[in-house]
């Protein structure tokens, strides 16, 4: 907890497009950083201030989630099965959340509905920040793994951006919103597994 106050503190206090682009990074690695804390904090301090601007928190927050997913998508292509889930389960694994069944559900999704995988698991929390690892596990075209991990976390920082902008204009609506936002992407999950199944039965016949 410390931890999290210690980067959040540190955050509010030297907020600009590096730091918001080093954070999505990190948050688009193994390190359990939600991207709540990050971009919704910087619209509103750029539609306060107006010493940022919304499009550019959102670009820079999307190339910080590139660069770290490709960390991911990387390590795991040439580094290879054996150790990624070695190190899941491992402590130091453990320390930041990671665990053989988090890897396992990730590589699911993937295997599962193939390039789509890594463009909705960005959009769905628990996997979207381990989707690059099956990914590169697979050997996933780069150029489609850009393009795919792009669009998805372009897509999310853009709600992300959405709850800073309600934050910004109505007091309490981003604890309200927050919620519903919440709700809509379990929903989304939800329709994603049944089209995983609709799939599978499809195939199987």
């Amino acid at each position: 907890m410390h931890f999290y106050d210690a980067i959040v503190q540190w955050y509010m206090e030297n907020m600009n497009y590096s730091t918001i682009t080093l954070l999505m990074m990190i948050e688009s690695t193994i390190v359990p950083l939600p991207s709540e804390l990050i971009i919704p904090p910087a619209v509103y301090k750029a539609l306060n201030s107006g010493e940022m601007s919304v499009p550019l928190i959102i670009f820079f927050g999307t190339l910080g989630a590139l660069i770290g997913a490709s960390i991911n998508y990387f390590v795991s292509k040439y580094v290879g099965r054996m150790l990624v889930y070695k190190f899941a389960d491992s402590r130091l694994g453990h320390f930041f959340l990671v665990n053989k069944e988090k890897v396992e559900k990730a590589e699911e999704y993937f295997i599962r509905n193939g390039n789509s995988s890594t463009f909705i698991g960005r959009l769905v929390p628990g996997i979207r920040h381990l989707i690059s690892i099956p990914a590169g596990l697979a050997k996933m075209n780069l150029g489609k793994f850009v393009f795919f991990t792009t669009l998805g976390a372009g897509i999310w920082n853009i709600c992300l951006a959405a709850m800073g902008y309600l934050a910004y204009n109505q007091k309490g609506a981003i604890e309200k919103y927050s919620h519903e936002f919440s709700i809509g992407l379990m929903i989304l999950g939800v329709i994603f597994v049944c089209y995983l199944v609709y799939n599978a039965l499809k195939k199987s016949k």
